[in-house]
C-alpha cells in the first residue's frame, strides 16, 4: 500500500513521520482553524468559498496566514495530487504556530500549516443517500463563537460518538431555547409544508457551512422558496423533510428524529432534487 503524504510546514512527508511540536498550539490551546473540502472526480469543491471562510477565521483569532491563497491552493491540490484522491477529501489546518506554554499569544512566531488528503467509501456515501439516516437530538453546550472554524471540537466530538452508541449518524445540537441549532458535523434543514425548505440563520450559534451557502443558490435556481428562522425540534419531527449538510456529505436526507420517524421515513423528493443539482452549480477547482 502507497504511503499516505502530509504537508507540514514547506515538506511532504509520509504521514507516518508528519510531525509538530509538543508545543504547538493547536494542541496545547485548540489555539487553531481548520477547513475541509470534498474532492469529487478529481477537483477540490468550492475551494475559493473554503479560502473566504479561513480568512475570516484566522483574522477573528488574529492568527497570520502562512502563505498566500495562491501559494495555499497550490499546496492543497498537491496534497491531493500526491495522495492520488480523486473522490474524498483535503483537509488542511492552520495553528498559531509553537512557543513555551503561555495562555497570552507569543510573539515572533510562525503559523504551523499541515494538509492532508484522503479517499472516501463512494458506496457508503451512495447508500445514506438513498436509505437515508437517524439523528438523535442533544443539548447544546459548545462555546458561543462556533461561527469560528476552530479545532475545538470536543463537544461535538462527545455529541457523535453518543450519536453513533444510539445507532444514529449525527447529533442534532438544540439551545436552550428548545430551537434546533445545527448537527456536530453538519447544517440543519427541513422542508415545511409549503415545500419551503427552512434552516436557522447562520448568526454566531452556527457555522455558516459553505456547503450550506451553495445549497441556497441551488435552490434559487431550481425555485425552491428558502426561509431563514429558527425551528423546534417538534417542527422537525412533523416536517415534510429534514436533511443534513456538510462539506463530507453534500447533502444527507434524515428519516428519522430520536427514534420518531420523519414523513414517510424514506428520503424526500426535495433533498432529492437539490442534491442532484448541487454539483452543477458548486465550483470545481481540478487537481
Amino acid at each position: 500500500m502507497t504511503s499516505r503524504i502530509t504537508y507540514v510546514n514547506g515538506r511532504y512527508v509520509p504521514s507516518r513521520e508528519a510531525v509538530v511540536s509538543v508545543e504547538d498550539r493547536g494542541n496545547q490551546f485548540a489555539d487553531a482553524v481548520y477547513e475541509a473540502c470534498q474532492i469529487k472526480d478529481g477537483a477540490i469543491i468550492d475551494l475559493r468559498r473554503h479560502l473566504d471562510r479561513l480568512d475570516r477565521s484566522l483574522a477573528e483569532l488574529r492568527i497570520a496566514a502562512p502563505m498566500s491563497r495562491a501559494a495555499m491552493t497550490h499546496v492543497l491540490r498537491e496534497v491531493a495530487r500526491r495522495n492520488r484522491v480523486e473522490n474524498g477529501y483535503v483537509y488542511w489546518q492552520i495553528s498559531r504556530g509553537a512557543a513555551p506554554r503561555d495562555h497570552a499569544f507569543p510573539a515572533g512566531v510562525d503559523p504551523t500549516f499541515t494538509a492532508t488528503a484522503k479517499s472516501q467509501d463512494i458506496a457508503a456515501a451512495a447508500l445514506r443517500y438513498e436509505k437515508g439516516v437517524p439523528v438523535i437530538t442533544l443539548p447544546d453546550n459548545r462555546w458561543e463563537r462556533v461561527d469560528i472554524k476552530t479545532v475545538g471540537l470536543l463537544p461535538n466530538a462527545l455529541a457523535k460518538q453518543a450519536a453513533r452508541e444510539a445507532g444514529a449518524f449525527e447529533a442534532v445540537f438544540v439551545d436552550a431555547g428548545g430551537f434546533v441549532t445545527e448537527g456536530s458535523s453538519a447544517n440543519v434543514w427541513l422542508v415545511d409544508g409549503e415545500g419551503r425548505i427552512v434552516t436557522r440563520p447562520a448568526d454566531r450559534g452556527i457555522l455558516r457551512g459553505i456547503t450550506r451557502s451553495v445549497l441556497m443558490e441551488v435552490a434559487a435556481a431550481e425555485g425552491v422558496p428558502v426561509v431563514e428562522r429558527r425551528f423546534t425540534v417538534a417542527e422537525m419531527k412533523a416536517a415534510r423533510e429534514v436533511f443534513l449538510t456538510s462539506a463530507g456529505a453534500t447533502l444527507c436526507p434524515v428519516v428519522s428524529v430520536d427514534g420518531e420517524t420523519v414523513a414517510n421515513g424514506a428520503p424526500g423528493s426535495v433533498a432529492a432534487r437539490l442534491r442532484r443539482r448541487f454539483h452543477d452549480i458548486a465550483e470545481r477547482t481540478p487537481i
